[in-house]
């Protein structure tokens, strides 16, 4: 299994995670906060077309998540999971999309999606959104956690990341970077809330709390250009692993994403 980011931060978020079983390959794209232009640009930038997907995962309604999710849909035959939830808030928003009914899977909470070669298991978190899920995906041999867009972290959130092999972690803000920034008081509220975002310190006390002896890479995602420093956030995660393969901590950039890295 590898996975890219594509780009992760207020401007826009799109990871793609691909799996290899002998000669096929599954490609999933999860989250395309992007302009069909821009998301096109960007995966070739990373060897591959929009025509190669087999599948967009969007994990809510947040302009920067959803983005060109309909149009790329509709334009390549490209099926979509969302939840309900999600569903209904794009609907709600931007008037009853128009997509064929085959391509629309509608997900739930611990529901076990089989795509190809990857294996896929959503789960809830606490975030302003209608319904949001974030993912887990399994090719039978490693497991990757995507954890993005949550304002807290419940032990039963946790436990969803125990053993992994890879995990792209959101880091949107430095606490004290934040406090001390321009943003308006509601806006810092609503970022630093149960359901708002995760801090660096918030993501370093997960990566503690899961187990992680078959970690090989952790992804500092979502950063606030703002609000935190790419230095803060990789310090950060890597004390969390008590200086255990540091050198295996990145961070995505807000703008260019990051290269593949290969779960083996």
């Amino acid at each position: 299994m590898r996975f890219c980011s594509l780009g992760s931060g207020s401007s826009g978020n799109a990871s793609l995670v691909e799996a290899s079983q002998g000669i096929t390959s599954t490609l999933l794209l999860v989250d395309c906060g992007f302009s069909l232009r821009e998301l096109t640009r960007r995966m070739a930038r990373a060897g591959c077309t929009p025509e190669q997907l087999d599948g967009v995962f969007v994990t809510h309604e947040h302009g920067d998540h959803v983005g060109c999710a309909l149009s790329l849909s509709r334009r390549h035959r490209v099926p979509l999971w969302t939840s309900r939830g999600t569903w209904r808030a794009i609907s709600q928003r931007h008037g009853t999309p128009e997509l064929p009914p085959e391509l629309l899977h509608l997900v739930k909470d611990d529901e076990v999606l089989d795509l190809g070669d990857l294996r896929l298991r959503p789960f809830a978190v606490p975030h302003d959104a209608a319904e949001p899920l974030q993912l887990l995906c399994e090719d039978g041999r490693h497991r990757l956690g995507i954890l993005t867009d949550v304002g807290s972290a419940p032990d039963s959130l946790v436990q969803r990341l125990q053993d992994l092999d890879g995990l792209l972690l959101e880091c949107n803000h430095d606490e004290e970077m934040l406090r001390n920034g321009p943003y308006p008081a509601s806006l810092k509220r609503r970022i630093l809330g149960t359901h708002g975002h995760l801090s660096n310190a918030l993501a370093a006390s997960i990566l503690e709390r899961c187990g992680h002896a078959d970690l090989q890479w952790v992804i500092a995602a979502h950063l606030s250009e703002r609000n935190n420093l790419p230095a803060l956030a990789f310090e950060a995660l890597a004390r969390a692993l008590d200086d255990r393969r540091p050198q295996r901590v990145l961070v995505a950039d807000p703008l260019q994403g990051l290269d593949w890295q290969i779960l083996d």
